[in-house]
């Protein structure tokens, strides 16, 4: 017996227990996928505008879904594109404008197609949203925020996962699962804590899709539209609208040939991209609706992408980076079968 014992130490060296291996670290796309079904919140048909242009070159169709922000941010011109879309004004106009790195541009060339009644003229203060006590859950930190008892106002805004590294704001962070800033700097308070006089503002990040314009105080009706088609162009933060966001279609418009006039602009009408028509998803029958679902920014499961977005830590990357532009942690959106 005491040789067995021996010999069994003795395997033991040469043998080694077996190690473990790891638990796989998942990217944020697996999180996302992951995430439980009560995390994911449905977009309203209301809220999306299905703009179609012609065929390609190929005869493919070319279709481009947009969101509009949510209230209460840029309302008075969201009011106005939900008034262009009922009108159809948009059907005959073309995308006029694709300027490298920067915006693809659409509405009427001509500028001399007439305007539905009613439009409003929205005021240069609109750009950004008077906060009297915003909540930033979390300092540095990504966290989980809960939601106000009675709703999201004006005067409640919530950003979760709130950031202060910003070199266009004094904090970053999401709002209804839009990324969004404001002018306080977040390392003076207190997680959850309350701060007064501050403003909120929407912004500028790929894909983001705001509201021509001419020189102040003009501030644009709302039917010269861009989507941003490369880095974020965050200095058009407060100084621009931002409408809404490109959910699917992207590349239609991003890979479009680069105009060769000032600022991008189509010098030839032969150049220009017509757009069919645009219609809010409520006018389309309802078996052809789009509807999409995006991973709420006040879920556990958002706190984990963001943190996995800020510090990737799956097998394919070296070092962590230790944080993330919000532009670069964009809100995780899914297609749904229509219920």
């Amino acid at each position: 017996m005491k040789y067995l014992l021996m010999a069994a130490a003795a395997a033991s060296l040469v043998f080694p227990v077996q190690a473990q291996e790891p638990t796989p670290i998942p990217s944020p796309g697996e999180i996302a996928a992951a995430a439980p079904a009560a995390d994911w919140i449905a977009i309203a048909p209301s809220d999306l505008l299905v703009m179609d242009l012609t065929p390609d070159a190929a005869g493919k169709p070319r279709r481009v879904v947009i969101q509009l922000l949510p209230t209460p941010f840029s309302q008075g011109w969201i009011g106005n594109i939900r008034k262009l879309a009922a009108a159809h004004w948009w059907d005959g106009t073309s995308v006029n404008r694709v300027q490298d790195n920067y915006v693809a541009q659409w509405g009427d060339a001509t500028e001399k197609k007439p305007l539905p009644d009613g439009l409003a003229t929205v005021p240069e203060g609109d750009y950004v949203l008077p906060v009297s006590q915003p909540k930033m859950c979390a300092g540095r930190a990504l966290a989980v925020c809960q939601p106000a008892a009675n709703g999201l106002t004006s005067s409640d805004i919530r950003f979760s996962g709130a950031q202060s590294r910003d070199a266009y704001a004094g904090a970053v962070g999401f709002y209804r699962g839009w990324p969004v800033a404001a002018d306080i700097q977040i390392q003076s308070i207190r997680p959850d804590a309350q701060a007064a006089g501050s403003t909120a503002w929407p912004i500028h990040c790929y894909g983001a899709v705001g509201v021509g314009r001419n020189m102040s105080p003009d501030t644009g009706s709302g039917a010269e539209l861009y989507a941003v088609i490369g880095q974020a162009p965050r200095h058009l933060d407060r100084n621009i609208a931002v409408v809404g966001r490109v959910l699917v279609g992207i590349e239609h418009l991003a890979s479009l040939p680069r105009g060769t006039g000032a600022l991008g602009f189509y010098e030839e009408p032969g150049e220009r991209v017509p757009i069919k028509s645009i219609r809010l998803a409520t006018e389309l029958p309802v078996s052809e609706r789009p509807t999409f679902e995006y991973l709420s920014t006040d879920s556990a499961s958002f706190a984990r992408y963001a943190g996995a977005r800020a510090n990737r830590r799956d097998p394919f990357f070296i070092r962590p980076a230790g944080g993330a532009d919000i532009c670069n942690i964009p809100v995780p959106v899914r297609a749904v079968a229509a219920k």
